[in-house]
């Protein structure tokens, strides 16, 4: 297994007022942005130097946004199905499992036995942003 890359998915409340403030309070630059057919933030990528974190609105199977927990770890790596399966021999669980994604991605989301959650994923297209924009809006309407 190779890890490509890691970021921590902060699940809150209120997505647009999440990337307002760290934009004022850390200077920084909002990435990408994509949303559901509501124009619920499904992901926003922000940086600020070489720091990378993502933020999304709250959903039903999230972690409470306010609470302990509310960070969703997105790992990428190259064989998301070997990974879930050794997390789930470790003892994790699936909250989804990986599957295809019409966004131009493979994956699944996974919990830990200590009560962290893990999107595990690999890039399977590469798409341009208003393409993952436009799939993201009729898978998710």
């Amino acid at each position: 297994m190779s890890v490509q890359q890691l970021y921590p998915r902060l699940v809150v409340a209120d997505a647009d007022a999440a990337i307002s403030f760290y934009t004022a309070a850390f200077g920084a630059g909002l990435v990408e942005r994509y949303t559901d057919g509501s124009g619920a933030v499904v992901h926003a990528l922000l940086r600020a130097g070489d720091a990378v974190w993502a933020v999304k609105d709250a959903d039903a199977v999230d972690p409470a946004p306010d609470g302990p927990g509310a960070v969703i770890l997105a790992l990428y790596v190259d064989d998301p199905d070997a990974v879930a399966a050794a997390m789930l021999d470790g003892g994790g669980r699936v909250i989804f499992a990986v599957d295809d994604h019409p966004y131009g991605e493979r994956g699944g989301r996974l919990a830990d036995p200590f009560g962290h959650v893990w999107m595990v994923a690999r890039r399977t297209a590469d798409l341009s942003a208003g393409q993952i924009q436009e799939r993201t809006e009729r898978a998710y309407p």
